[in-house]
């Protein structure tokens, strides 16, 4: 089983870094513009993303179109 690379609002950080908010369809009509980001510490709890279709992803795991 692979680790979780998509995360919600409550769930915990695993690693720090910088983390992005993505569309929960990847596809490429479907980009978002002006993402939230921010900074994380292992355990911090994620906040609210700007749309209840929108997760949150670390920076160097998410696509970019």
């Amino acid at each position: 089983m692979g680790e979780q690379t998509e995360y919600e609002k409550g769930d915990r950080a695993p690693n720090p870094g910088v983390y992005t908010e993505v569309g929960e369809a990847r596809s490429f009509h479907t980009q978002i513009q002006n993402p939230k980001r921010i900074t994380m510490e292992k355990g911090d709890i994620f906040p609210e993303t700007t749309n209840k279709d929108r997760k949150w992803k670390k920076v160097e795991k998410a696509r970019v179109h």
